[in-house]
């Protein structure tokens, strides 16, 4: 066990739609991570949130008719009853648009930027893409759409505060080279390196209120709003007091980021050199994780292949999902679903596998066993704890399905059923050790499937067969 602390984050997600299988599966991620490491001991504090600061927030509102606050306020719901749904333990739910918590934090790392000489004034032209609420450059695009959101950007000419992230080019690439800010995995890494060597530009800082009505004002110019860097990403300290009461910041910062390949350079550059402006630590790590595909596509209601996470968890329950998505989806490469996979999967290992592995067990113990196994904590092995270290969820959720399919095969060799019938005590060694293992293995279940491992070692902790954990779909 240690004392460790360990600081970890979403990215903060765009209320203007309701949520999807990428939210869920960063989410549960995360959730995953953050519970290993209670496990572990260590004291951890897990943030996630949402970001409405932002103009596709505001036309998104304007688009169903709705006041922004009535419109984020419903979609911010939406996202809390799906994170509950997937038993995710945030510690905060953070809002861009909560003057008491972020405002703050969001004006003083302005002011440290503005005192370090790296906040200036200028006329500026190009295209804006609203999807990424990001300014690109022709080289971006592809047939003269942004890649990823396959719309025209608005070529836009406003007069913006800019921030001088040229400055701090070499810099932010020592830290990454020597892995001061460590990016996983090396291909991410090598990415933004690529970048760096091509020189990063300075950056509009914010805009014009007569275009953006929502947003932080910026300090000593209510004309302009903050723009996405300083507000968006400076949750990730404002959540823990930073600009306020900081305990939580002097506890907690610097710690790790969990976020999608496709806003790695808002990450792994804009974010450093606002820090190095303002003098404060950079992350620890920035966890890339990459993309869902159905189908070998991306998801899009034109194909049809669009699966909402609500479906599956009404159909399956929640630590299905989490199940699928912690062994199916490689955090480092894209990944695969379909329902056809999601069933398969969900009654070969959950209905087949572990649901009736505990259920056969248990029934034993219940018919054998006069008092619960006595069981004594053991550290997780080392192949585990390995995995999850490096943030490697899958290989972890692998190592765990095969100490089930061990103990499946165990079953069959030991023939606890024939024993007791021929030397009672025998067969009671042999039923008590699969119940220790059984409850060894759940231990490690526990950040993947909280909701099945409370249910397991209820039951064995009550010497009773369990319900039905997960019931065969046909």
């Amino acid at each position: 066990m240690t004392n460790k602390t360990f600081y970890l984050t979403t990215p903060i997600f765009y209320p203007n739609a309701k949520p999807h299988l990428g939210h869920a599966y960063v989410t549960v991620l995360c959730d995953i991570l953050a519970r290993y490491h209670r496990l572990a001991g260590d004291k951890t504090y897990f943030l996630t949130g949402s970001d409405e600061n932002a103009q596709t927030v505001a036309r998104g509102a304007e688009k169903a008719g709705q006041d922004v606050r009535a419109f984020t306020d419903s979609l911010v719901g939406e996202f809390k009853t799906l994170f509950a749904k997937l038993e995710i333990s945030y510690d905060q739910f953070i809002r861009t648009s909560d003057e008491r918590v972020h405002w703050p934090g969001a004006v003083a790392l302005w002011k440290k930027m503005v005192e370090a000489g790296d906040i200036y004034k200028k006329e500026y032209e190009g295209l804006y893409c609203i999807g990424h609420e990001a300014f690109i450059t022709e080289k971006d695009l592809v047939d003269g759409k942004c890649p990823d959101h396959g719309t025209t950007p608005e070529r836009t000419k406003e007069e913006n505060y800019f921030f001088k992230l040229s400055k701090y080019t070499l810099l932010i690439k020592q830290k990454i080279e020597s892995s001061e800010l460590e990016i996983v995995p090396q291909t991410r890494k090598k990415e933004i390196l690529a970048l760096l060597g091509e020189g990063l530009q300075d950056i509009s800082f914010s805009r014009p209120k007569s275009k953006v009505p929502i947003g932080i004002p910026v300090p000593g110019d209510d004309t302009q709003v903050m723009y996405v860097w300083c507000d968006a990403l400076s949750n990730y300290i404002t959540a823990l007091g930073y600009g306020r009461d900081d305990a939580l910041y002097q506890e907690f910062w610097p710690g790790v980021h969990v976020l999608g390949k496709d806003i790695l350079r808002f990450h792994a550059a804009i974010w450093p050199g606002m820090l190095l402006s303002a003098g404060l630590p950079l992350p620890k790590k920035l966890l890339v994780h990459a993309m869902i595909l159905s189908g070998g596509k991306k998801m899009s209601k034109t194909l049809g292949n669009v699966i909402d996470p609500q479906e599956l968890l009404a159909e399956y329950g929640a630590d299905a999902l989490r199940y699928f998505l912690a062994r199916h989806i490689s955090p480092f490469e894209d990944g695969d679903i379909t329902r056809e996979h999601f069933k398969e999967a969900y009654n070969a290992d959950l209905a087949n596998g572990l649901g009736n592995l505990a259920s056969r067990i248990m029934q034993l113990t219940q018919m054998h066993l006069s008092a619960p196994a006595v069981l004594e904590w053991k550290p997780l092995p080392k192949e585990f704890t390995d995995a999850m270290e490096r943030f490697e969820i899958n290989k972890a959720a692998e190592y765990v399905w095969g100490r089930i399919s061990a103990l499946d095969h165990k079953i069959t060799e030991t023939a606890p059923f024939k024993v007791i019938k021929e030397d009672a005590e025998k067969g009671k060694v042999i039923i008590t050790e699969l119940v220790v293992e059984l409850a060894f293995i759940d231990q490690m279940l526990e950040p993947i499937l909280p909701q099945t491992s409370k249910k397991i070692i209820e039951a064995i902790m009550a010497n009773k067969k369990p319900k039905n954990l997960f019931p065969r779909k046909e």
